[in-house]
């Protein structure tokens, strides 16, 4: 059997794929919660969900932050600093996500770590201008939709942040990362306002970009207390979500546009915890005019177990990501 991991903006998130049934179990530990818990404990935790011992485990595909210090599918016995080359930056620090990291490489369990796409990939050269387009969990999703047909698709990740890749012919062409355009619920790219406020020294540039989502002109603290006041029609909670879905319609027509140079629009595909609501998609859809494709969360989780399976199987090339990995 395989697992597959997502270093989840909230929670860590393991899928384990049984491929004889096709049954895939699912568990999901708040990033917060993983941090406080021992290595053997999360490896336990894991087993008993699964129901598994560690040596049924044939190979597992792990994701770890912005993946931006390699470009391959590499074994996670052989990077350097968790395939990263550097925590710093835009996003939340918990220590959850490297607490599993490490919990696997001590473990013994066979393993590979999936790099994010960034100015070292081998993708569209011009996207390069940005150090960074996209981190690992998104080339789960991007493979689990493959895996279900799809080989020429925009994909956006729509939920505490907005990410949105490009897939051209079953390869990786190019993304668009949180803190380049379309804001999500939390985080979003730095305007004019944010850069003030950081050369006052009012706040770090991390802080301004993890306060740059639609939720900072609301009274809403998080996506619960948001639905569910867009449910009563509340008109700021609605006009978040009208911001969040004109923006990720305009990021994913952008991803289009550079398609077209690879002969394809593609199909456009949603995804996330904003990205299943269907408020949201009926907004996206009727500023592209299209009807969209929507995933579930479990997505990056159930992608990395396929992308496992795959490697496993003999597969030296992952979406055009090259294999680094013998067992």
């Amino acid at each position: 059997m395989f697992i597959g991991i997502d270093h989840g903006t909230t929670a860590m998130r393991f899928a384990a794929l049984f491929p004889e049934s096709g049954k895939v179990l699912k568990l999901e530990i708040p990033r917060t919660e993983a941090a406080d818990m021992t290595e053997s404990q999360l490896v336990s935790s894991m087993e008993d969900a699964f129901g598994i011992k560690s040596v049924d485990i044939s190979l597992m595909a792990v994701t770890y932050s912005m993946g931006d210090g390699i470009t391959d599918i590499e074994n996670i016995r052989s990077v350097n600093n968790r395939g990263v080359k550097s925590i710093e930056g835009a996003g939340k620090k918990t220590g959850g996500g490297s607490r599993v990291f490490d919990s696997i490489v001590s473990s013994g369990i066979p393993a590979v770590v999936i790099p994010g796409i960034h100015d070292g990939s081998n993708t569209d050269p011009r996207l390069n201008i940005f150090s960074h387009s996209t981190s690992p969990e998104k080339v789960g999703i991007a493979y689990h939709a493959f895996s279900l047909g799809y080989t020429d698709f925009v994909l956006s990740d729509i939920s505490s942040n907005t990410v949105t890749v490009g897939v051209a012919g079953g390869k990786l062409v190019g993304a668009i990362d949180a803190c380049i355009f379309a804001p999500g619920l939390q985080h979003g790219p730095l305007d004019v306002q944010a850069l003030r406020d950081v050369d006052a020294g009012k706040m770090s540039a991390n802080e301004a970009f993890v306060h740059s989502g639609v939720l900072k002109n609301t009274p809403f603290s998080d996506r619960h207390d948001l639905i569910k006041a867009a449910e009563g029609k509340d008109s700021q909670a609605l006009l978040a979500l009208d911001s969040i879905a004109l923006f990720a319609a305009m990021e994913i027509a952008g991803m289009q546009l550079l398609l077209k140079d690879y002969d394809s629009t593609g199909e456009i595909i949603i995804e996330g915890s904003v990205g299943e609501i269907p408020y949201v998609v009926d907004k996206i859809e009727g500023h592209l005019g299209v009807k969209v494709h929507v995933l579930d969360r479990w997505s990056a989780a159930v992608g990395c177990a396929e992308i496992a399976k795959a490697i496993n199987s003999g597969s030296q090339d992952i979406l055009g990501l090259n294999v680094n990995f013998q067992k």
